[in-house]
């Protein structure tokens, strides 16, 4: 894969960064792991900086992206990897998964169907990226086991990666390989008490790692967002949608002085499904309502429910 030049301002949409200063990337290509694009999505400019900072020059780290749920961490590596033309190799985590489902196993595998299976090595996401100069992307990293994350420790400061499940395969890392992990925490288990799954991790894996920071858009930032998904639908309705979104998010974390009253909360993804159902629904007697109730209030408690409702009331007045 050929190593090409992008402009930040053009690819990435950033007024005020001369188009003389670029990035990394890679060019063009039908490989089927260079994530989709989404035209109308917003960069912030600082978690821009850092994930380009570390693309271009990782300087032995890997990257640990972490933020609140739903705030957009898979989709901001998606997104960068996507205009730059870099494929992604992703597994997301979970508490019984072990290091080979990275690195790769023996399985019953099948050419055609129908074909008696024969056992055959796999490949898991990290070897491959490694071999082919692909981003290995991690996501809800601190949901694993940490000792089966310190199998990483070695990978992550440049060295080669041994397959002994595979007679021995020793995989060299190609210079475009990238390793970025997300999670809700960074490493040091869930302080908030919001995520029961967090894990604290191992102390050691965690300094290989340097460490972007993801929360919840501006409202500027939603709005435009929003307004991209939803050309339809009134800027005073998505705005007061936004206020919405961002008291339920204050409620949860119990910024809004009464201890976290919600156990769920709305992140820019349950936004952009109630601007979207919005549209579809623009014709029943409440659309506002109704496409909430889809989007949102049905995962809810009963109390939730009405807490909810009456911040939408109160936001929204005579809309509602």
């Amino acid at each position: 894969m050929d190593i090409q030049s992008y402009s930040i301002a053009k690819t990435f949409a950033q007024e005020g960064v001369p188009e003389a200063i670029t990035t990394m990337g890679l060019a063009p290509s039908d490989n089927p792991f260079i994530p989709s694009i989404n035209s109308s999505y917003v960069f912030r400019r600082e978690p821009l900086r850092e994930v380009l900072a570390f693309l271009n020059n990782p300087m032995g780290d890997a990257l640990n992206v972490s933020g609140p749920t739903g705030s957009g961490k898979t989709s901001l590596i998606c997104e960068i990897a996507g205009r730059l033309n870099w494929p992604i190799q992703s597994l997301t985590g979970r508490g019984r998964m072990e290091f080979t489902d990275l690195t790769g196993h023996y399985k019953l595998v099948s050419s055609t169907p129908g074909e008696t299976p024969s056992m055959q090595f796999q490949y898991g996401p990290l070897a491959k990226a490694m071999m082919e100069g692909h981003i290995c992307l991690l996501n809800e990293i601190d949901r694993i086991d940490p000792s089966e994350l310190t199998g990483l420790n070695d990978v992550l400061e440049g060295r080669p990666l041994v397959l002994e499940q595979n007679g021995g395969e020793v995989i060299k890392p190609h210079p475009n390989f990238r390793f970025i992990a997300t999670g809700n925490s960074v490493g040091n288990g869930d302080v908030t008490g919001l995520y029961q799954s967090v894990q604290q991790q191992d102390i050691a894996s965690m300094d290989r790692y340097r460490f972007t920071v993801v929360q919840y858009p501006e409202p500027e930032d939603e709005l435009e967002v929003l307004k991209g998904i939803a050309p339809t639908i009134p800027e005073s309705i998505l705005t007061c949608m936004i206020k919405v979104a961002n008291d339920i998010r204050r409620s949860f974390v119990g910024e809004d002085g009464n201890g976290g009253a919600l156990s769920v909360t709305m992140s820019t993804r349950s936004l952009c499904r109630w601007a979207n159902l919005m549209s579809v629904y623009q014709a029943s007697d409440n659309a506002v309502r109704y496409a909430l109730q889809n989007s949102f209030l049905r995962r809810c408690s009963p109390s939730e429910v009405l807490a909810v409702e009456q911040l939408t009331k109160d936001t929204f007045g005579v809309s509602w």
